[in-house]
């Protein structure tokens, strides 16, 4: 090593990525804002693995032994529970954040595959509830584009109470992508800025929100399932409280999952990852006797088959996807990497959701650029996707000997690693030690 080079020797605490980001907010004042999701290293569902079977236990042939994958939800109150094929549905994701093409897309390929998706703020659009045969309709602490016959037409209702990029945070739309028609559905200034409240206006806490999910009930005729979503933030407590509130269905979603827009600092360094949310969540319906009998739905990084498993086998009922869909339907194309370059970014990379100058045409309000997306093209790879993903489930379970998908189990997994086993509850590969067990 030349002597010349100690001298090029990056620090590890201040970075050339620490050093950009105070020489941005030196020189701007502002606080930065961008989407997708946390691109830290967190330990993840790559940090389990599955044991398969052998002698003890024996796995299923997969050409003529069935492999169950339907889930129902919403079992506990609600008289129209939601039935699903898969255990894979598609989180919230708003229009006005998203195309109505992109929404088109998301509810043609959830319908494919006998699965539902979810409205997200502002609203819901025409497009969405005529090509969603399941549709969950999101109540958010913003109010935008709420309406009673909307709920009524809806298949479940999902409240809001956080989400896993930004858990004690309300949601943005910047004005770029605040359009006539997005402006008209929440009543604001086309092309201003738009800020979601973080807490809901009309109750503080469980017992409160036990009243609202009385009104909406009494709305919707006791026959729609009332979930409650939570970011990760303290997904025990979370859990037990939407219990005690009435829910019936939990959705805990980790720091991995994505949003539109927020604070880069919301998207690294609020929250928990998934893994320990599912066993926080897990360990509270065990503690109240509602396993299984509240449905519990985790998001929040969910890329392919094997991590749906391995959140089933931690306990989970169901899965939801969000980022993984806009990739399914054609956001980060490679197709568009010109593009891309010129916005200063890559394909894979691309993170500014919040801009509206999308290439692929799905977060974006942009006439022109939404236009790059058929609804019914990006559907098909939608249902592709998603199939794939149950096919890898099912590999899975039936070679852990599996006849149903719910019946795989923390016993069929080991941890990779100290942190992993800490945080999932899992052992160690090897042993039978749980860090802090």
């Amino acid at each position: 090593m030349k002597e010349s080079d100690w001298a090029l020797r990056e620090s590890h605490t201040f970075d050339r990525h620490a050093i950009a980001y105070i020489r941005r907010a030196a020189s701007t004042g502002l606080y930065r804002i961008r989407g997708f999701g946390a691109k830290r290293r967190i330990p993840n569902f790559d940090d389990l693995l599955m044991k398969g079977a052998s002698m003890s236990r024996y796995p299923l042939e997969g050409y003529r032994e069935r492999c169950r994958t339907s889930v129902t939800l919403g079992t506990r109150f609600a008289s129209k529970p939601i039935e699903l094929e898969i255990p894979i549905t598609i989180a919230g994701m708003s229009f006005g954040s998203l195309s109505a093409n992109a929404k088109e897309a998301l509810g043609r390929g959830a319908s494919a595959a006998g699965t539902s998706t979810t409205t997200g703020d502002g609203g819901m659009t025409q497009e969405e509830r005529k090509h969603s045969r399941r549709l969950v309709y999101q109540y958010l602490p913003s109010r935008y584009g709420m309406n009673p016959d909307d709920l009524r037409a809806a298949d479940a209702i999902e409240v809001v109470v956080g989400q896993g990029a930004k858990p004690g945070g309300g949601g943005m739309l910047l004005g770029e992508k605040i359009s006539k028609r997005v402006a008209e559905m929440r009543t604001l200034p086309e092309g201003i800025d738009q800020r979601s409240a973080c807490r809901h206006p009309d109750w503080t806490g469980p017992d409160d929100l036990a009243i609202k999910i009385l009104e909406l009930r009494e709305i919707t005729n006791w026959e729609k399932p009332i979930y409650i979503k939570c970011g990760a933030a303290r997904p025990y407590y979370d859990t037990a409280l939407s219990v005690k509130a009435g829910a019936d269905v939990v959705v805990i979603d980790g720091m991995q999952g994505g949003t539109a827009a927020t604070q880069d600092v919301f998207i690294e360094h609020v929250g928990q990852p998934t893994l320990v949310a599912i066993k926080e969540a897990v360990k509270a319906l065990v503690d109240l006797d509602m396993h299984r009998k509240v449905q519990l739905v985790v998001g929040g990084g969910i890329r392919s088959g094997a991590d749906v498993a391995k959140a089933l086998a931690m306990g989970a009922d169901a899965v939801s996807i969000g980022t993984a869909a806009l990739v399914a339907i054609g956001d980060q194309d490679p197709a568009f990497q010109e593009e891309y370059e010129a916005l200063g970014s890559a394909a894979g990379c691309w993170e500014d959701y919040q801009a509206g100058t999308d290439p692929a045409g799905i977060t974006t309000q942009n006439d022109e650029l939404a236009k790059r997306l058929d609804p019914v093209a990006g559907g098909k790879k939608l249902a592709n996707y998603l199939r794939v993903l149950t096919l890898e489930v099912q590999t899975i379970a039936r070679a852990c000997g599996k006849s149903h998908i719910h019946n795989l189990e923390a016993d069929d997994m080991v941890a990779l690693t100290v942190e992993a086993a800490a945080m999932s509850g899992i052992p160690l590969a090897g042993t039978n030690w749980v860090p802090g067990a």
